[in-house]
């Protein structure tokens, strides 16, 4: 039985078209029809929509991707950055709630997740290596320029997410350097799993989906619970004590 219907957040969102085929959603990040320009509006409705996707059993395969010639930014002023975070306890309060279950409802989905990055992802880079297939074009960078670098703790996730996804060592020179990542080297410390034209991205993304689709139901489900356990664990211990040191290095 369908929890939320499709049809009842299909067209809710403005910054995420969605489209699904034979169980397959295809959802995709955009700013009035070009790239992702990141603000509180996108982050504020990924949050739901994870949330309605996760709870609509229609959705057996999940493709994310962006728009044009980006996945998401741009990257930040440290100035600008500083002024946007510029908040007192309740709105932080109410920023640190959406932040934690944004990653968390997107964690809960249990259809296995593909992404098809389109471009650099300059802002929530996390968001697109969380899925369990990584696909990307030759013109991917990834980088966290909205946090250290840009005057914040990085508490939101990229602790948890990089560290883990590159290793130790690499995952913290990530974070503390603002190092951009190009996709070469993306794919031979893990981040991404194939590299290819952009104009196989989709097509390569739907040919993955519709393999996994030939699985059964359940195997389907609970393989993507298996595999995104330890990630899982890890946010949970971990997420909520990086967005309170994030919060109170900004509140006034």
């Amino acid at each position: 039985m369908t929890d939320v219907p499709f049809a009842d957040y299909a067209e809710k969102f403005e910054t995420i078209r969605m489209r699904r085929e034979d169980g397959i959603l295809e959802m995709t990040l955009h700013t009035d029809g070009g790239p992702l320009r990141w603000s509180r509006k996108p982050h504020r409705e990924l949050e739901q929509a994870f949330l309605d996707v996760g709870r609509d059993r229609e959705n057996h395969v999940i493709i994310l991707t962006g728009t044009g010639d980006e996945f998401s930014g741009p990257a930040p002023s440290v100035e600008d950055n500083l002024k946007t975070h510029n908040q007192s306890t309740e709105e932080w309060g109410e920023l640190g709630w959406e932040s934690k279950h944004l990653l968390f409802n997107m964690l809960a989905i249990d259809a296995p997740m593909i992404a098809a990055i389109n471009g650099p992802a300059l802002r929530h880079a996390e968001l697109p290596v969380m899925c369990d297939i990584v696909l990307a074009t030759e013109t991917v960078a990834f980088q966290d320029s909205a946090h250290f670098v840009g005057g914040l703790v990085p508490g939101d996730g990229m602790h948890v997410v990089f560290p883990l996804l590159m290793g130790y060592n690499r995952g913290r020179y990530f974070l503390l350097t603002g190092q951009k990542i190009g996709a070469e080297e993306a794919k031979d410390v893990g981040l991404v799993n194939e590299i290819v034209p952009a104009d196989q991205l989709l097509p390569r993304a739907w040919e993955h989906a519709r393999n996994i689709m030939k699985m059964p139901e359940l195997n389907r489900r609970y393989t993507r619970l298996l595999i995104t356990e330890v990630l899982r664990r890890q946010m949970n211990e971990l997420l909520p004590y990086g967005l309170a040191l994030e919060g109170l290095a900004l509140v006034k």
